[in-house]
């Protein structure tokens, strides 16, 4: 009889390990899911494996947070806010130099706040940490670039290339640490094509 019960308590154990196991699981991967936004389903459908686009989501997670990203200050924060106004008045007369001015200045941008300039696909797995709701758009963005350099970007490619490198240089601006100087903005999502 004691090795029944015995039995039992290790069943129960063992069931109760699974149990915790598995909701250990669901709530990272919500909780992953829920930071990374569609970038979580992007790096799901590139690995075609949860486990393995989890693992390298939370590798770009702890990535980013030894690098030193800081708050623009207000002066930063002025100039290139006049910086990108410029780009827009621009964008009217030139609109190829508008978009190459709009993705340095988001490279700058980028600089100021301590991102790393690596090559692009790791800029914007960098952003896509804290930034996950645009930074669809800068892979847009980056997209219509190439397809600039080209010559295959029409000026309404170029006028959705300035509207996504926008969404990414509004948020770049504001950080959590000064939310009261945002500006609402409706973040504009990249349409797949």
């Amino acid at each position: 009889m004691e090795s029944n019960v015995i039995w039992i308590i290790g069943a129960v154990i063992v069931a109760a390990v699974v149990i915790i196991a598995f909701m250990w699981r669901q709530r990272r991967h919500a909780h992953l899911r829920q930071r990374f936004g569609p970038e979580y389903d992007r790096e799901v459908e590139q690995k075609h494996d949860v486990r393995a686009a989890e693992a390298a989501l939370e590798a770009r997670a702890r990535r980013v947070d030894k690098l030193h990203i800081k708050p623009l200050t207000p002066a930063e924060t002025a100039s290139f806010g006049a910086a990108w106004k410029k780009i827009q008045a621009d964008f009217v007369d030139d609109p190829k130099g508008a978009v190459t001015q709009a993705d340095r200045l988001i490279g700058e941008v980028m600089r100021a706040r301590g991102y790393p300039l690596d090559d692009f696909e790791q800029r914007a797995n960098d952003l896509s940490v804290d930034h996950p709701a645009v930074v669809t758009n800068y892979r847009a963005a980056r997209e219509i670039a190439l397809r600039h350099a080209r010559g295959q970007a029409s000026t309404e490619d170029l006028r959705r290339a300035i509207m996504f490198h926008r969404s990414l240089f509004d948020e770049l601006l504001v950080t959590p640490a000064d939310p009261n100087t945002a500006q609402p903005r409706t973040p504009v999502m990249a349409r797949r094509h």
